[in-house]
C-alpha cells in the first residue's frame, strides 16, 4: 500500500513536470535518474511511468527508454474529436435539468480567465480555459465522463504548451466562453451544440497552424 501511494505521488510529480514543460516533448525519462533524484526505489518509479504511458503522456519503445509524447496535427485533431464527443454528451445532460448553478460557476471561471488574460499568463489562460470545459463535464454527474475528460485535458495542455499564438484576441476569448455560458443558461440545445462544435474546431485550426509554424 505504501508503494502504491508512492507511485501515485511520483506519477503526479512527473505529470506536472510534463504539463508545465519542465519535461519537453520527446525528452527521454530515465527511471534510474528519477529514482535517485526523488530518493525512492525504482519500483514505484517504474509503476508511475507505466501509468503515464497508459494515459498517453509518455511513450515506451521496446528495449529503449521512455520519452514524453510528441503530438502532431493528427493527434491534435484526435484529442479534440474525443473532447467534442464528451462535451456534447455532458452538455446534453446538463441542458436537460437545472442549469443556473452551472452557468454561475462558468461566469466565475470566465472572470478568472479575464484576469489571466490581463496579466498575459498564458499557462494560466490555458488552465482556466480547460477548467471552464471541465466544469460542464463534471456537472453531468458521470464519474466516467469526468475521468475520460481529465485524460484529454492533460493531452490538450500538451497540445497548447508553448503556443501563445493559438489564442484568439483576448476580447474574443472572453466572448466565446461567455457565449457558451449564456447559451447553457438559456437552455437552447441546438444553439449550444453549434457553438461548441465551432469552438472546438476553431481550436484545432489554431493549434495545427501553431504546430506547423513551430516546425518550420
Amino acid at each position: 500500500m505504501r508503494s502504491q501511494g508512492t507511485a501515485d505521488l511520483i506519477a503526479n510529480e512527473i505529470r506536472a513536470r510534463i504539463l508545465d514543460g519542465t519535461f519537453a516533448s520527446g525528452e527521454q525519462i530515465n527511471e534510474v535518474h528519477l529514482a535517485a533524484r526523488l530518493q525512492v526505489s525504482r519500483g514505484p518509479v517504474r509503476e508511475a511511468v507505466q501509468r503515464l504511458v497508459q494515459e498517453g503522456l509518455l511513450v515506451a519503445v521496446r528495449n529503449r527508454s521512455t520519452s514524453v509524447v510528441q503530438l502532431g496535427p493528427d493527434d491534435i485533431a484526435d484529442v479534440y474529436q474525443g473532447r467534442l464527443a464528451i462535451e456534447r454528451e455532458a452538455a446534453r445532460v446538463v441542458l436537460g435539468r437545472g442549469r443556473e448553478d452551472v452557468a454561475d460557476a462558468l461566469d466565475e471561471v470566465v472572470g478568472a480567465m479575464s484576469d489571466s488574460l490581463a496579466r498575459k499568463t498564458w499557462a494560466e489562460v490555458a488552465r482556466t480555459d480547460l477548467s471552464f470545459h471541465q466544469t460542464i463535464v463534471d456537472a453531468a454527474g458521470s464519474d466516467r465522463l469526468s475521468r475520460m475528460f481529465s485524460t484529454l485535458v492533460a493531452e490538450t495542455l500538451l497540445c497548447m504548451h508553448r503556443f501563445e499564438r493559438i489564442f484568439d484576441p483576448p476580447g474574443e476569448i472572453i466572448d466565446q466562453h461567455q457565449r457558451l455560458a449564456d447559451l447553457l443558461r438559456s437552455g437552447d440545445v441546438d444553439a449550444y451544440m453549434d457553438e461548441i462544435d465551432w469552438h472546438l474546431r476553431n481550436s484545432v485550426i489554431r493549434l495545427t497552424q501553431a504546430h506547423g509554424a513551430a516546425t518550420i
